[in-house]
């Protein structure tokens, strides 16, 4: 249209995605056209004038062939004059050469037509074509008579086969500059795509560190408030009941180092590097019963190894775990059961959850709810796998590290 900028749009988004300079100044270089441009005009007329009774081509001629082509490196920033410019001089051609134009000559014209289309500037480039197209049959039909100019007359084939061919560039530009356009839109739409995702992890992960934060308000408000009692129990019975007094120092000394675990636990997930893991604050197992039973379907949970005492933190994880992999069984994968398995091993803690979702069925959508799991596993040294199983349903097993609290047990197989 006129007046729009002859720039083509999917440059500029390209542009504002920050794609390498070097890369699109090669998109766009012209120069690939000019020469086959060239090399189509001359060759053309070359071998036109290698047949018998056709006349060599003079300097004149030579340098009309060469004006068309070169002014396309210009076509991108002007493309309207170059256009007018290729026109004009295949016109000039067709009366210079003291024979009939061969058809070669009209390729820097069409080009500049296609590429004027392309950029944006269609009204502007079909009248410009329809304009040197009817000077050419003017001069060559109408004044050729008068300006003796009879050898440069086309026959009725070449002249309607000259107007297909402009029509036929100005299809195909229109349909390039469709083409860019669509897939500049679909670059802007991956681009805002990507950029909402990163700001969701963002705000994600900031709702986590926040939940983090009171959890470990939590855990320094119990073990501190605990310290208190037991030191205070233990100054008052220090002379009179040094025993029982004892007995409140080795609580003291328990409670404050669950809190230094607990506290490291939950700082680990608040550093920087870790922005971007989703992670939530957590139970612990012995209410594994009341999360089953409120899961919205049933679940069958499944208990092997001698059950122990857990380090907190690792705890709170299998209990977060399996909460989110029910909710997303409930939330996506359309299945009628699940299963809970839990096994306390010799120097670790395996969890797993299964249902019987139909094969193909979504779990946590967007992955957000795995990738939390995943991440709250490995933060504690564990790892954690999530998958569609082939006979269908859906499969989450973690594996978490006990450290030095564990002992040694063979699986009782206790089932609930």
């Amino acid at each position: 249209m006129p007046g729009r900028p002859p720039v083509p749009y999917v440059r500029t988004v390209h542009a504002d995605l920050g794609w390498p300079e070097r890369r699109r100044r090669h998109k766009d270089w012209p120069g690939g056209a000019v020469v086959a441009a060239a090399l189509f005009h001359v060759i053309g007329a070359a071998s036109q004038a290698d047949e018998p009774g056709g006349r060599s081509l003079g300097a004149l001629t030579v340098a009309l062939l060469l004006v068309g082509p070169l002014a396309l490196y210009w076509r991108r920033t002007a493309p309207i004059a170059v256009l007018a410019v290729a026109a004009a001089a295949s016109i000039a051609v067709a009366v210079a050469a003291d024979a009939a134009p061969h058809w070669t000559s009209a390729v820097a014209p069409l080009i500049a037509l296609f590429s004027a289309v392309k950029v944006g500037r269609p009204r502007a480039a079909f009248l410009t074509a329809a304009g040197a197209y009817a000077a050419y049959l003017l001069i060559t039909e109408v004044l050729a008579g008068r300006l003796d100019l009879s050898y440069a007359r086309p026959d009725l084939r070449t002249a309607l086969l000259l107007a297909a061919a402009l029509v036929l560039a100005v299809f195909f530009g229109g349909a390039a500059r469709a083409q860019a356009e669509h897939m500049a839109e679909m670059i802007k739409v991956r681009a805002e795509r990507a950029k909402a995702k990163a700001e969701q992890e963002r705000r994600q992960a900031s709702e986590e560190r926040l939940r983090m934060a009171r959890e470990l308000h939590d855990v320094l408000g119990h073990h501190l408030s605990l310290i208190n009692v037991q030191a205070g129990v233990g100054l008052h019975l220090m002379d009179s009941r040094p025993e029982q007094a004892r007995e409140a120092l080795s609580a003291i000394k328990t409670a404050s180092s669950e809190a230094l675990r607990e506290v490291r636990a939950v700082l680990g997930v608040l550093r920087p590097e870790e922005e971007a893991a989703p992670r939530q604050p957590a139970l612990g197992l012995d209410r594994l019963g009341e999360l089953t039973a409120d899961a919205g379907l049933p679940v069958t949970t499944t208990v092997s190894g001698e059950r122990r005492p857990l380090p907190a933190e690792v705890d709170r994880a299998a209990y977060r775990i399996v909460q989110e992999a029910l909710t997303n069984v409930r939330k996506h994968a359309l299945a009628e059961a699940a299963e809970v398995t839990v096994d306390y091993a010799a120097e670790d803690l395996r969890l797993s959850v299964r249902n019987d979702g139909p094969a193909g069925a979504g779990e946590g959508g967007d992955g957000s709810g795995i990738t939390g799991m995943r991440a709250r596993a490995e933060a504690l040294g564990g790892r954690l796998q999530a998958g569609p199983l082939p006979a269908g349903g859906f499969l989450v097993t973690a594996t978490l590290p006990t450290g030095d609290l564990v002992t040694a047990t063979s699986p009782t197989g206790e089932t609930t």
